[in-house]
């Protein structure tokens, strides 16, 4: 297929520009303009694999580039959005401009273009802390921040496209995506980069919030299939591994898969204002199974471990822990 996926120079969307193209499609790669001409992490990756990918760098916020961007295509990988959740107190009418009018700029392209599909990433966080585990896909939806709440927005601009002009939209829901190339900003990358730098006291947020942690090549498994699926059109689709960890308990699984004795201390400046923290996340990842006959390859508590492991080989690698600043808060 001939494919625009955005936010293609982040975490998961270079870790799925590299499997479009191994998997055959034309791939067409937005990434967001700047001026050192940075792909961001597709910067790294096999020099022939980026050789088969178009890059297009814009932003999605314009929506007369968005047009051009979409034509010619037959799909569209919407990736693109501002993701760090701290950042959305401070700054949240970017995340309007760019997760609400972004994904209502391209949705307006692919129904021009007649696309035959428009796969659109939500999050986890659109249901705020559980009311009921494990959560399916009918869980009510909560805007506990600035950042949910704008993709909330987002999934309910998309569900009505569908709804409204039949546009194939196809919405996954990944629950925590981690592995190699993710932002200090998460808390995995946190606690390894820390300890790959030589810490042993290291710095979070609050240690007792769980979460459902789901290794990045299965996250992108389930958005290569839900790329070429019938089954899942107009549907809303969550992708997580179906496993509930703490924060504490990721900390000590990391420490032990690296052989590092350290502690962890809670840093008040980490931690989310009281009601704006999702104090338990834990999917019900059925309807991927049923629908899209995906399953995570890395289940469980040894599917965690060995995920946590390749990540903090990548991590130790000294070129790659040169990019992570270890000695300050991300945001």
């Amino acid at each position: 297929m001939k494919v625009l996926l955005t936010g293609a120079d982040g975490f998961i969307g270079s870790h799925l520009a590299e499997q479009l193209v191994r998997d055959g499609h034309d791939v067409r790669a937005l990434v967001l303009y700047n001026s050192f001409d940075s792909r961001g992490w597709l910067d790294g990756v096999d020099p022939e694999v980026a050789s088969q990918i178009e890059f297009l760098p814009g932003d999605v916020r314009d929506p007369a580039l968005m047009m051009s961007a979409v034509r010619d295509r037959d799909a569209v990988l919407h990736l693109a959005a501002l993701i760090a959740i701290p950042y959305s107190y401070a700054a949240p009418d970017l995340y309007v401009q760019t997760n609400i009018q972004g994904t209502l700029n391209l949705l307006n392209a692919a129904r021009a273009a007649e696309v035959s599909r428009f796969v659109h990433t939500s999050t986890s966080e659109v249901y705020g802390t559980a009311r009921y585990v494990p959560m399916d896909e009918g869980h009510p939806l909560q805007g506990q921040s600035p950042y949910s709440a704008s993709k909330i927005a987002a999934d309910q601009m998309v569900n009505s496209y569908y709804a409204s002009f039949g546009l194939p939209t196809t919405t996954i829901r990944p629950f925590n995506t981690f592995g190699p190339r993710q932002s200090a900003r998460a808390v995995i990358p946190t606690i390894i980069s820390q300890l790959a730098a030589g810490k042993r006291e290291i710095q979070l947020g609050a240690v007792t919030p769980t979460r459902d942690f789901t290794f990045v090549p299965d996250t992108v498994s389930g958005f290569t299939t839900a790329l070429t699926s019938t089954a899942g059109v107009g549907e809303v689709i969550n992708l997580g591994a179906g496993f509930e960890v703490s924060i504490g308990e990721t900390f000590d699984l990391i420490a032990d898969v690296m052989g590092i004795d350290a502690t962890a201390t809670e840093d008040p400046a980490r931690f989310r204002p009281a009601n704006s923290e999702v104090e338990r996340l834990f999917s019900d990842n059925t309807k991927a199974r049923e629908l899209l006959g995906w399953r995570p390859r890395h289940e469980g508590i040894d599917g965690f471990r060995e995920g946590l492991r390749i990540t903090a080989e990548w991590f130790t690698d000294p070129a790659n822990l040169a990019r992570y600043r270890t000695d300050s808060y991300t945001v």
